[in-house]
């Protein structure tokens, strides 16, 4: 009887799962929108955007209430990570009564907690608050510095605080970077950047000096009430049709 062999069958190449998913993915070619995204502002588009701004706001204000210079770095350093309006409505009483280093200290850090408790991280702000107002008397004889390095020496402020009272209380061309300012920078392409200072670096670097002292402002505003972490309006939009975001609604 004839022996029958049988040949092996041929094996299967199997090509390893990720390698088979890389192979079956096609990778997507940039559309129009996403090009549009990646291009700089021209230097007429970014002053058109803040002719815009000025037409529309010619004087825009901090939305932080204060009274003097002293009060407003308060105000700034008890922003951090609260509102605006909830900082207000802790400091008009406080104001009214201590604004000044010395009537701070004087009102002492157990009783500052009792008018800044609505704020987040109250304890450690009041603290810096004391801190600072006795620092403020010792060093530079009551008055808040003119300069980035002695705010920035003050307990609990940081460079965005120097930015804030350099600009709003003596009138210096600084860009305050706030959570609106660093989405707008980004979502519009104006000054795209990983950190603030990057944003913060790139908008003095395109924005004229014309529209530097009140550009820090235009632009919390229009991140605040306009271009919207969620849904941004960009129906009511100023500079819509300047905008690089790819996803813009209009």
């Amino acid at each position: 009887m004839a022996k029958i062999t049988r040949k092996p069958a041929p094996r299967k190449t199997s090509v390893p799962k990720k390698k088979a998913k890389a192979a079956a993915a096609k990778p997507k070619a940039p559309g129009k929108k996403s090009l549009k995204a990646m291009r700089p502002w021209t230097p007429p588009e970014v002053r058109e955007a803040f002719s815009r701004f000025r037409k529309a706001n010619p004087e825009p204000k901090g939305e932080l209430e204060h009274v003097n210079p002293f009060t407003l770095l308060v105000a700034v350093v008890l922003s951090a990570q609260a509102t605006d309006a909830g900082v207000n409505k802790a400091t008009r009483a406080l104001f009214a009564i201590a604004d000044t280093p010395q009537k701070m200290l004087d009102l002492g850090e157990e009783r500052l907690r009792e008018y800044i408790k609505t704020i987040g991280l109250y304890r450690t702000k009041a603290r810096n608050v004391i801190a600072l107002s006795a620092k403020l008397l010792s060093e530079f004889g009551g008055e808040v510095p003119r300069t980035r390095a002695g705010i920035e020496s003050l307990p609990g402020a940081g460079r965005k605080t120097a930015n804030v009272v350099l600009n709003m209380a003596f009138g210096e061309h600084t860009m305050a970077v706030d959570t609106h300012v660093f989405r707008v920078g980004n979502r519009t392409g104006l000054a795209p950047g990983k950190t603030p200072l990057e944003v913060e670096l790139g908008l003095e670097k395109v924005i004229p000096a014309e529209f530097m002292l009140h550009a820090h402002h235009w632009l919390i505003l229009h991140g605040r009430y306009t271009c919207l972490a969620r849904k941004p309006r960009c129906e009511v939009c100023l500079i819509n049709d300047l905008c690089r975001w790819p996803e813009k609604t209009v």
